[in-house]
């Protein structure tokens, strides 16, 4: 590590965040992100690494797309973020967008945050003033943000580190996949809203079994509950369609959208709300107010998002190399089965579990040594987040293989205690 980088650390130790910093060097992490282009990532040292991490979905369609820089630079020609309070030109141009490529018709307005987190937040406000009822239901490991109300609705690890975690009986967590513990936190009717990743995946990517979605969907409207599709990692494309819902046959009555809708440019998220919901935005439009939300860059750069994944050819692409990468891991799990034990897969949305309690961390640690990015799973360390950016190509998916079977042949005899020849 050179001294510049070292010296870097020291300061980010100092005035930024100790904890975090050191946490990565002591995972075997040095990285300091510096230049960056399509999905390469650059260290301030010069490595170059292919990005699978994405920071959760942001850069779907890579770092810095061309067209993307272009719109954004395009449109600081005339707008600036814009003024909340008031109609504009570029937000109501993107929520009518957002309103035409929405999985049902029904999801008619568009509310905006400044990011996920305050967009779930919307999303659970919204659910309590359309029901008048306080209780939200999510699942056990389960994430949705650090803010007010997202925080409440996640991991313990998160809330209670700053005493958010629920003490009135009004956030209630049950287990992914069981159609029985859901239905006891329903029938009481004194739910809101039910509010489901489609996959959710900071607990690593585990897959819904069938008719597990929809299961729920229908429970919510037997016991007068709303269904919030947090889309926020699972949208825009990466399961092969636009909205991961749609393709386990879910209508959402709120869908959460951010990460990847900003391109990576500009941040922007938003709540999708139907018009049975939606009642607060004509009672008092000002219910909700966000300086920063729907700011009018953000709202340029987003509308050529949705353009770009829309495009016939990225669907395409996204199944092609979905499929591809699935069986190149395939070859590399019958070759290391006493370690790399599953591949969890909805397009490219993906998770690799191995059989030991932290076994993603050493194989992020030897992808990260020879060339790729990946990061565990906060709330499962067994599972590698593995997630290809929508517009990979096949070229770099060869690439990625031969470095993840490199490190998975590493990380399996660092866990298994062998001594590899000199």
């Amino acid at each position: 590590m050179s001294t510049e980088k070292l010296e870097f650390l020291d300061r980010s130790r100092h005035f930024w965040n100790p904890g975090k910093t050191q946490d990565w060097q002591d995972m075997g992490v040095d990285l300091v992100i510096d230049r960056r282009e399509g999905y390469y990532l650059f260290d301030m040292d010069g490595r170059r690494l292919i990005d699978l991490h994405l920071n959760g979905g942001t850069y779907n369609l890579g770092h810095r797309h061309p067209e993307l820089v272009e719109v954004l630079n395009a449109g600081a020609r005339r707008f600036d973020m814009g003024n909340h309070h008031f109609p504009a030109l570029a937000r109501t141009a993107l929520a009518e967008a957002m309103a035409a490529c929405a999985p049902t018709p029904d999801l008619r307005y568009t509310a905006y945050g400044s990011g996920g987190g305050e967009a779930i937040d919307i999303a659970l406000k919204t659910a309590r003033h359309a029901t008048q009822k306080r209780k939200i239901v999510s699942i056990i490991k389960g994430y949705h943000g650090h803010t007010g109300l997202a925080v409440k609705a996640g991991d313990e690890r998160f809330s209670k580190l700053f005493l958010s975690e629920d003490t009135v009986g009004e956030f209630i967590q049950v287990p992914f996949n069981d159609l029985n513990a859901m239905e006891d936190a329903l029938r009481g009717r004194d739910v809101a809203a039910v509010i489901m990743e489609s996959i959710p995946a900071t607990y690593g990517f585990p897959m819904p079994r069938e008719g597990y979605l929809p299961g729920v969907k229908s429970l919510c409207e037997r016991y007068d509950a709303l269904y919030i599709a947090d889309e926020v990692q699972t949208g825009l494309m990466r399961s092969g369609e636009m909205w991961c819902c749609t393709r386990y046959g879910v209508d959402p009555d709120i869908m959460v959208v951010g990460k990847g809708i900003s391109g990576g440019m500009y941040p922007i998220a938003m709540a999708l709300i139907s018009e049975r919901c939606g009642g607060w935005l004509k009672e008092d439009g000002f219910g909700h107010i966000s300086t920063m939300g729907g700011a009018e860059l953000g709202c340029i750069v987003a509308m050529k998002t949705l353009e770009i994944v829309q495009r016939p050819e990225v669907r395409t692409m996204v199944r092609f190399i979905a499929d591809y990468l699935r069986a190149g891991l395939e070859k590399i799990r019958a070759t290391y089965p006493d370690f790399f034990i599953g591949i969890r897969q909805h397009g490219l949305i993906m998770g690799l579990e191995f059989n030991h309690e932290q076994g993603a961390k050493p194989v992020m640690k030897h992808l990260y040594n020879n060339g790729v990015w990946a990061i565990f799973s906060t709330l499962d360390p067994r599972v590698l987040q593995f997630k290809p950016g929508v517009l990979l190509t096949q070229a770099d998916a060869e690439e990625v293989l031969r470095r993840v079977e490199i490190a998975v042949d590493l990380a399996r005899d660092e866990v298994q205690g062998r001594r590899r020849p000199h």
